[in-house]
């Protein structure tokens, strides 16, 4: 492949609809994509926000992770598999690398330290966190879920006590850029088209 071909091939991102499709070829339950509706709803509104206020971000790229993010969710439930790895090697193997690299992230994101920009994992890693199911709520009460359904001993109760520490920096980043509030994330998205 050539480079300019595969710097495009890299970069190709599904549209809404191909990501709807892949849903729905891939049997993921109808639950699992209102939460993806939803993620996807929140993590729009913010990187359309963002961009507004000058930050370089793909608004496709965020589209497509967050709908895809938890294309393989039910798979990990049964396996016990990391649903974030599995689904980026589906989407790799789909065609989709630059969408896989978001949606490896959207459990964990990798720190940017001394990155000033917000990145569209940052902005999919915090939407899913602020969507319980098909609701939006707050920090607080997404992770008090994750304690209480994943928080089956003292490690795995650490580590999500570590991505609630995490996702609240990733919240003061993306807050701090749009000079508002996080409380006034409901308000963003009613605003929103």
């Amino acid at each position: 492949m050539r480079g300019s071909a595969k710097a495009e091939y890299a970069h190709k991102v599904p549209t809404r609809g191909v990501c709807l499709e892949l849903l729905k070829r891939f049997r993921v339950p109808d639950h699992v994509i209102s939460h993806s509706l939803q993620v996807e709803r929140v993590a729009s509104t913010l990187a359309r926000a963002l961009r507004e206020k000058g930050q370089q971000v793909d608004t496709a790229l965020v589209e497509a992770a967050a709908l895809l993010h938890d294309i393989t969710k039910m798979e990990g439930l049964r396996t016990g598999a990391d649903h974030a790895k599995t689904a980026a090697q589906l989407l790799i193997g789909l065609g989709y690398p630059a969408v896989a690299d978001v949606v490896r992230h959207h459990v964990a994101v990798r720190s940017e330290k001394g990155l000033l920009g917000v990145t569209e994992a940052e902005i999919v890693n915090y939407a899913d966190k602020r969507v319980m199911h098909d609701r939006i709520v707050s920090l607080e009460e997404r992770f008090e879920d994750l304690m209480h359904r994943y928080g089956r001993n003292p490690e795995s109760r650490t580590v999500i006590a570590s991505f609630l520490e995490r996702t609240r920096e990733i919240e003061r980043k993306i807050f701090g850029a749009l000079g508002m509030k996080p409380e006034a994330l409901a308000l963003l998205i009613d605003a929103s088209p």
